[in-house]
Parts: structure tokens; C-alpha cells; sequence
């Protein structure tokens, strides 16, 4: 977690580690236990390996490219965890307990009957990735170090995290290490995006 490497760096790395040790500071300071510590290595700007650790809810997720995703509590055996592929009605929508938005206000306007699950940090990704929540929307600002192991959990889930025109988040591909707005969904046969029309991205 670094802004001061400059892309013309930055930009020969083909393989490298992308690592959050604190995700969700305002969890860590309410003590509400919301908080991550994410751990993702990133090839030819994509996350292929992904590590989301909730130490004090004694939680891991964990995902490489190909093998599928994991939850492990403890030291249980790991399970593994798909994402929910055809919505729920209501619809479950997982969103921030620290940081909304009007536009979200918006875009979670647009999808009819739901239910809103808040939570803090990476967890959002994870509540997708284990098929306990349908879609998480975040139009707001967030850095490539706050998405990129939860991004890796949720596609080898089965789910999808893409921007606003629908594309993949990718990582190291700019000078900014600040995401574009992106959706966290496990139904594939909706677009999702649709709703997001009108919302600047």
C-alpha cells in the first residue's frame, strides 16, 4: 500500500504482490471486527491469487486462478464457497456500514425489492463470493489495494467485479491507483450494468 512508486516504475511489472494490511479503518476503530487484511498477487494486471483475512472474526478467504475459492473459520478444514448464481427476490444487496452515496442511492433505486446487508471492508466481496449476497455496488472512491485479492475470491466463485461499462477491474494499467466505480455480482445472466446508466463512472 504505497501511492509513492511512480507508473514509469510501475509499469514494467508483469508479476507482483498487491498487499492491504488494514482494510476497513473504521471498523478496526469501532472494534466491530469488519476489518480485513487483504493479500492478492497480481499477473499481467490481474489477480490471480487472493488472501482476505478477518483476524479478529477468525475468518480467511482465499482464492487462486483455476482452483476456486475458499472460506476457512479457524482451523477448520477450508470449504468451498460459490456465489449465488441466479438472484434472490428481494434481492440481497450488500453495501458499506462508513461510506454511501447518493449515486448508490440511485443505482440500488433502479433494482426493486431488496434487502441491505452493511459491512465493513473486503467482506462485502466475500458476502458475494459465498452466495450470501447478490450484488454489491460501490460508486464511490476506493484504491486497487481495497479490491484486488476480494476481486480474485470472487471470480474464481464464480462472480464477476467490473466497472460501470461492464469490464473487468484491472490493476497497474495507469498512472491513478484509484478504481474506476465498480459492480460485485454472482448472476451472470443479468446486466447488471443497465442500471447504471446516467451514473458517471
Amino acid at each position: 500500500e504505497s501511492v509513492a512508486i511512480p507508473y514509469a516504475e510501475r509499469a514494467v511489472w508483469e508479476t507482483y504482490w498487491l498487499i492491504d494490511p488494514l482494510d476497513g479503518t473504521k471498523e478496526f476503530i469501532k472494534r466491530n471486527g469488519e476489518f480485513t487484511v487483504n493479500i492478492a498477487l497480481i499477473h499481467q494486471g490481474q489477480p490471480v491469487l487472493g488472501v482476505v483475512d478477518a483476524p479478529a472474526l477468525g475468518v480467511t478467504y482465499f482464492a487462486a486462478e483455476g482452483s476456486g475459492a475458499f472460506r476457512r473459520d479457524g482451523d477448520a478444514e477450508p470449504e468451498p464457497i460459490r456465489v449465488r448464481d441466479r438472484a434472490a427476490q428481494p434481492l440481497r444487496v450488500v453495501g458499506s456500514r462508513s461510506h454511501g452515496s447518493a449515486e448508490v442511492e440511485i443505482y440500488l433505486g433502479r433494482l426493486g425489492e431488496q434487502e441491505r446487508l452493511p459491512v465493513g471492508s473486503s467482506l462485502k466481496f466475500c458476502l458475494v463470493a459465498e452466495g450470501k449476497a447478490d450484488i454489491y455496488p460501490r460508486i464511490g472512491l476506493t484504491s486497487e489495494w481495497d479490491t484486488a485479492a476480494a476481486q480474485c475470491v470472487v471470480e474464481q466463485a464464480g462472480g464477476a467485479v467490473v466497472d460501470l461499462d461492464g469490464r473487468p477491474l484491472r490493476y497497474n494499467a495507469k498512472e491513478s491507483i484509484l478504481n474506476p466505480y465498480f459492480l460485485v455480482y454472482g448472476d451472470k445472466s443479468q446486466d447488471w450494468t443497465r442500471h447504471a446508466a446516467g451514473i458517471p463512472g
